[in-house]
């Protein structure tokens, strides 16, 4: 299903030439698939972080975000996560969409140029409106944190 449109742009007419734009996998998909646009093969050595150019920029429209998010086959497989998932690309942004990788395995990753590198979800955003109080309603689970239910 469709639900609104996403400007997207090359910022280089030559990357556009052999990369895909960022493409839904499957009819279901929520996420879509975003490309390395680097020039030569890039290896993450375990524990590095890298910021990956993806060559393009969106317009994303006011009241959505687009989430970074890693692709399950990489890091499942491989240890390569994104750093900071998910990874928040605001509505106002208009530079380009780059991907920030971590290696969290025990050997070296290659990364070469076209790799899918992890996807991109749209998602609809609300801002709070905060109200200051002086007591907040009481709930069953009150201020029970982490493992309050048992593991």
């Amino acid at each position: 299903m469709k639900c609104v449109q996403l400007p997207i742009k090359w910022l280089d007419a030559e990357t556009g030439v052999d990369l895909e734009l960022p493409v839904y996998q499957s009819a279901k998909a929520a996420g879509m698939d975003v490309h390395a646009a680097i020039s030569a093969p890039m290896t993450l050595a375990p524990g590095e972080i890298a910021l990956l150019p993806s060559g393009f920029a969106v317009a994303i429209p006011d009241g959505y975000e687009m989430q970074v998010r890693p692709r399950s086959g990489l890091a499942v497989k491989h240890g390569v996560t994104v750093v900071n998932s998910p990874g928040t690309i605001d509505a106002d942004y208009r530079g380009e969409v780059k991907i920030g990788l971590i290696n969290l395995s025990h050997v070296p990753f290659t990364i070469q140029r076209g790799d899918r590198i992890a996807q991109l979800i749209l998602a609809p955003v609300c801002q709070a409106d905060l109200q200051l109080v002086a007591e907040l309603d009481d709930t069953q689970r009150s201020s029970g944190g982490f493992g309050h239910t048992g593991v």
